[in-house]
């Protein structure tokens, strides 16, 4: 019998419309939670693994996974900081330079981030003299962000918290939620906690990886639990304008394998029109059958594929006695090992930039995580890059390893060798 057919849990409603019709995606199997690294000391322990079943609602067609740990458990610490990527950086900037001019912001203005993560965004907002406050709920994090001297307050967002922040600060003239949107559960509290936050005549931005080019490219692995909710344009359009909120543009970004950045406004705000690439985008996304279940319903099967795929091309290079470890150990890459049960069989560790990482073990598949500096000790003969969505930056900072003859593999949307 065929999992598209498999009921959601007893009681499982959409969390946008509360409709009860939800339709298999893509059931991955158990996964622990992914930013979860597991401690040298607690390797003997046993760890906790949930359903990482992807369903869609037949109503509204947001794509969403079923809740099973608090936000609290997930982001009250944790492991990812923005500032070990410098294309994220570079990415952080170019955007505070364009909508800096775009929107005329100033000393006089208000910027206010939610999930501001270590400052990576703001801080370019703040060396231009425009007043910045981040909202960021993991207190690590937000340590690292103060130490750039960004105002950072820690609380996770929704209406509650965005009246605090107003009776406090005021209300954002540029609002930004970037890579956040998916992250929370509650999406009604916290889209009208931003339309609460916003002014009368501001603009809010939302960056989030776009549904079309996840399942065009087979990027299986960019679900995991602290991703509740995947998003079309056409939901995320519906979803903002159910609490007041108009997108006037949208524009199509190549960070995460594909990304949507849209701006938007309250609806009551006529001075900013509606662009053509908002009508254009939500008619490519019709035509291609993104507000019927066909399309959803045909991802599990090439996501199946590709994780044959996967293991066929590692056990071939396996067998001919090479030596493959990890770059990375990114959200994305542990929904990967997990559903494709890549442990230290294949890869002998991995390796991250970040210290805070170091020394750990990935989630499940419990491979050890090193200093890039491993590699040059070891010289294996492949890099297997699971931040793909990073190579072109990755393949730079490691050209070195090309000296003994090293080569690097992406694993998305097909395994391959990279020239």
């Amino acid at each position: 019998m065929s999992n598209h057919t498999a009921p959601p849990a007893r009681g499982a409603r959409c969390r946008f419309c509360g409709h009860d019709d939800l339709a298999t995606v893509v059931d991955l199997g158990l996964s622990p939670l992914c930013n979860t690294l597991v401690e040298p000391g607690s390797l003997g322990a046993a760890e906790r693994f949930f359903p990482l079943h992807a369903r869609v609602c037949a109503r509204c067609f947001l794509v969403q996974l079923e809740q099973f740990a608090a936000p609290e458990e997930i982001f009250g610490e944790y492991s990812y900081f923005s500032s070990f990527s410098d294309s994220w950086i570079e990415h952080g900037r170019r955007y505070a330079a364009a909508v800096r001019e775009r929107f005329g912001l100033g000393a006089d203005s208000l910027v206010i981030e939610i999930a501001s993560n270590d400052g990576y965004l703001l801080q370019h907002f703040h060396a231009a003299g425009i007043p910045v406050l981040g909202i960021e709920p993991a207190a690590n994090v937000a340590a690292a962000a103060r130490v750039k001297g960004i105002d950072t307050d820690v609380s996770f967002h929704g209406l509650a918290n965005a009246a605090r922040i107003v009776a406090s600060r005021g209300r954002a003239d540029l609002l930004i939620a970037n890579n956040v949107l998916a992250h929370v559960p509650d999406l009604n509290d916290f889209v009208a906690g931003l339309a609460a936050l916003l002014e009368p005549r501001g603009v809010v931005t939302l960056e989030f990886p776009h549904l079309e080019r996840l399942m065009a490219e087979n990027q299986f692995d960019t679900i995991y639990h602290e991703h509740f909710s995947y998003f079309s344009f056409g939901t995320a359009e519906r979803v903002l304008a159910a609490h007041g909120l108009t997108v006037f543009d949208v524009e199509e970004l190549p960070t995460h394998g594909g990304s949507l950045r849209l701006y938007a406004r309250h609806a009551a705000d006529a001075s900013r029109p509606v662009t053509a690439r908002v009508a254009a985008l939500r008619e490519r996304e019709r035509s291609a059958g993104f507000d019927g279940l066909d399309v959803y319903r045909a991802f599990e099967e090439r996501v199946k594929a590709t994780k044959r795929d996967i293991l066929e091309f590692l056990i071939r290079l396996k067998r001919d006695g090479k030596r493959i470890v990890g770059y990375g150990a990114p959200g994305k890459g542990n929904t990967l090992l997990n559903y494709c049960a890549i442990r230290g069989d294949f890869l002998d560790y991995t390796v991250d930039r970040n210290p805070y990482k170091q020394g750990k073990y990935t989630p499940g598949t419990r491979i050890p995580i090193h200093a890039p500096e491993m590699i040059a000790r070891t010289r294996p003969d492949y890099l297997f890059i699971l931040p793909w969505n990073l190579r072109e930056e990755i393949t730079a900072q490691m050209a070195f390893v090309r000296e003994w003859g090293c080569r690097f593999i992406v694993p998305i949307p097909a395994p391959r060798i990279l020239d």
